[in-house]
Formats: C-alpha cells, sequence, structure tokens
C-alpha cells in the first residue's frame, strides 16, 4: 500500500528520526559537509582541479559577495 522512499510521510518520519539522533545544529553541518563532499568527487571525476582559480572551481559565496562589492580588487 504505501511502500517505497517516495511516499512523503516516510520522508518526513526518516526526516525527524534524523533530527532526534542528530540534534538541530549538527544536520545543517552535515548537510553542508555532504554538499561539499559531492562537489568534490564530482569536480575529480571531471578532471578539474578545484584549487586552481578559474579551472573549473566553484566559487564560495563569501567570494562572490567580494567580487560585488564596488571598489574591491579583483584577483
Amino acid at each position: 500500500m504505501l511502500s517505497g522512499l517516495d511516499n512523503p510521510l516516510h520522508l518526513l518520519i526518516l526526516a525527524l528520526v534524523v533530527l532526534m539522533l542528530f540534534g538541530a545544529k549538527r544536520v545543517p553541518d552535515m548537510g553542508r559537509a555532504l554538499g561539499s563532499g559531492m562537489r568534490e568527487f564530482k569536480d575529480g571525476v571531471l578532471g578539474r582541479d578545484a584549487t586552481v582559480p578559474g579551472h573549473g572551481a566553484l566559487e564560495t559565496p563569501a567570494e562572490v559577495a567580494d567580487r560585488a562589492r564596488p571598489g574591491t580588487p579583483a584577483a
């Protein structure tokens, strides 16, 4: 009847269990770390070097804000 993770009720229950296990403070950090790891994996598979500027590296929000700020020299 209601099987699989495609059911919204199952996703809600799973989210509540994760929240109870890890706490509200650690869940955003875990999501951020997971996203960063996935980005590094994708860059590695595609052969991009994230440490070389302009070589397919993704900018952080702070770098975008610095670049958009008037009077800031471009790197």
